[in-house]
Order: C-alpha cells, then sequence, then structure tokens
C-alpha cells in the first residue's frame, strides 16, 4: 500500500507539471498587482505563514526566498513525507507551480499538511504570486531573462514587419509590460525597453510568441498578442523617451 500511495503521488505531481508545460493546468492569465496581493496574504496566508526580515516557520515554513526554491528545503521545518518526496522528485517553486498549488494543494502534493481549500480566482491567484514574488531573492530577475540578450538574425515573416503600429493603441496596451518594465526607462535588474527600434521589439516579441525564446512569462505575454498588438507596442515604445 505505501508503494502504492508513493506511486500514485509521483504521478500526481508528474501530470500537474506535465500539464503546466502542456499550457493544461490553470496559470496565472496575468502577472498580477502586488498590492492586491498583499491583502489576499494578509487573508489567508499570513495566520500560517511569515513573510520579512524576522520570517520564521510557524504553521506552515516561511516564504521568503520561494521563487526557485526546491520544495521541501528549509531546514528545521517539519514537511509532509509525500512534500518531502515532492522535492526529491524535482519539484522547484516558480509561478506557474505555485499557481497549480494555490488552487488547490492536494492536487499537486497529495499528502500535504497544508490544510487550505485553495483560491479559485485566477486573478487573486496572480496577485498572490506577484505579492511573494518581492520576497524572493532576486525578484528583479523574475522575469529574468534579458529581451536584448540575442541578436536580431531571425526569419519573422516581412509581412509582419511591415505592420505599421499605432502608437497611440500601443499606450493603451502597454500597462502590462510597464507592471515590470519602467516606462522612464530605469533598468533595475529588469532590461528597458523604451527607445527600441521598432524591428528589434517586433522580432523579439515574436520569438517569445513562437517560443524560440524560453523565458515562460513573456511567452505567456506575446502568446496573447495578434501581430498587430505588437507592432502597436512596438511603435509606442520606440517614441518613449
Amino acid at each position: 500500500m505505501k508503494m502504492l500511495r508513493n506511486l500514485k503521488s509521483r504521478l500526481r505531481i508528474a501530470a500537474a507539471t506535465a500539464a503546466i508545460l502542456l499550457g493544461l493546468a490553470p496559470a496565472s492569465a496575468q502577472i498580477g498587482d502586488a498590492d492586491r496581493g498583499a491583502e489576499v496574504y494578509n487573508k489567508q496566508c499570513k495566520s500560517c505563514h511569515m513573510l520579512g526580515e524576522d520570517a520564521r516557520n510557524r504553521v506552515g515554513p516561511h516564504l521568503n526566498g520561494l521563487f526557485g526554491r526546491k520544495a521541501a528545503s528549509i531546514e528545521g521545518y517539519r514537511y509532509s513525507k509525500d512534500m518531502q518526496r515532492a522535492g526529491a522528485d524535482g519539484l522547484v517553486w516558480q509561478a506557474e507551480q505555485l499557481d497549480v498549488y494555490v488552487t488547490k494543494p492536494q492536487a499537486l502534493v497529495t499528502g500535504t499538511r497544508m490544510s487550505f481549500r485553495g483560491i479559485k480566482d485566477s486573478e487573486k491567484r496572480a496577485d498572490l504570486i506577484a505579492f511573494l514574488r518581492a520576497y524572493s531573492d532576486s525578484p528583479q530577475d523574475i522575469p529574468e531573462a534579458a529581451p536584448t540578450a540575442d541578436p536580431t538574425e531571425h526569419d519573422v515573416d516581412p509581412a509582419i514587419l511591415a505592420i505599421v503600429g499605432d502608437p497611440e493603441y500601443g499606450e493603451y496596451l502597454s500597462g502590462e509590460c510597464t507592471t515590470c518594465h519602467q516606462a522612464s526607462g530605469a533598468d533595475q535588474g529588469i532590461p528597458s525597453i523604451t527607445g527600441w527600434p521598432q524591428e528589434d521589439f517586433v522580432v523579439v516579441m515574436q520569438a517569445y510568441k513562437s517560443k524560440a525564446r524560453p523565458h515562460p512569462v513573456m511567452r505567456m505575454i506575446a502568446g496573447r498578442l495578434s501581430d498587430e498588438e505588437i507592432a502597436g507596442l512596438a511603435a509606442y515604445f520606440e517614441g518613449v523617451e
């Protein structure tokens, strides 16, 4: 029976991970609002988990440095055997995994001791994850990929590059971009995208859209945008000084 339970747990983690990779799991639909996420944390998480300079383990482990942390890896905290097994099997907390876990903890780790029914509202989950992100060791590295890291050699369809973007429409769409990339052009770990040549912007976004570039958050954002919307954003950000 114990071997069967262990196998079921491993299969559930593998299935959830596969669903994340295939885009089938309930992933955050957007980059959340950290201020709203603080409210979610205070109402639903704070009684068990601590954050900040004096954070320590309570009913649940502290949540400092959560992003990129291997499951069940805080020394001295008494994790369930299933959570320990999940960590041994390679579960690492990133936005996608957190989104699945917060939706319904037992769906990812069957025997977790976290007695929490989950958050069904995808917007609230996205907000909470954005708030937790700020307490990671290097929050500026999430998202971490510099859009200028690769050369602009490409095979983007010339018809796409020929689309004339509407900068006013681009400004309307730009709010999600400036959640991370500062409109002022300041670069504090997340690269600036203001003043970019339009073609470079389009090429990079199309590379994320086609999954040629690996960054999961940028893939998600670019995948939701039409070619015309990308062109509009490119036109807008090229003119921002």
